[in-house]
């Protein structure tokens, strides 16, 4: 198995900024199709643990759409083969006038759909 194919990793590359985008503009029909539909898809938030696309699709469809805009701070990527890979990211945010930390992970896996996000972690480093 190759880490980090190039050709990999550069898809990945180049696909992120569209989730990025779509989640600082709340654009929950583009973040829906990110993610795997199945019922074994997670996305663990800053206050919720979602199990399977129904319950993401719902928690996108209810959260309020403001304030989502935040700084990347760093961003990685590692590949596993062809068809699986990883992004995690260090963020940062302004809310209340002052400076919020974070951090996201998700896995990523290819489907004869495209790549889709299978797992997803977002949290609050206090």
């Amino acid at each position: 198995m190759t880490v980090n194919d190039p050709q990999t990793v550069a898809e990945l590359a180049a696909f992120y900024p569209r989730y990025e985008a779509a989640l600082v503009s709340n654009d929950v029909e583009t973040l829906n199709a990110m993610f795997w539909n199945s019922g074994h898809v997670v996305r663990f938030g800053a206050a919720e643990n979602l199990h399977g696309y129904e319950e993401i699709s719902a928690f996108r469809r209810t959260r309020p759409g403001v304030n989502l805009a935040r700084t990347i701070n760093r961003l990685d990527i590692v590949t596993f083969g062809r068809d699986f890979g990883c992004i995690t990211l260090e963020f940062s945010r302004e809310r209340e006038g002052r400076i919020i930390r974070g951090r996201q992970s998700q896995c990523w896996v290819r489907f004869s759909e495209g790549w889709r996000i299978v797992s997803a972690h977002v949290s609050l480093i206090g």
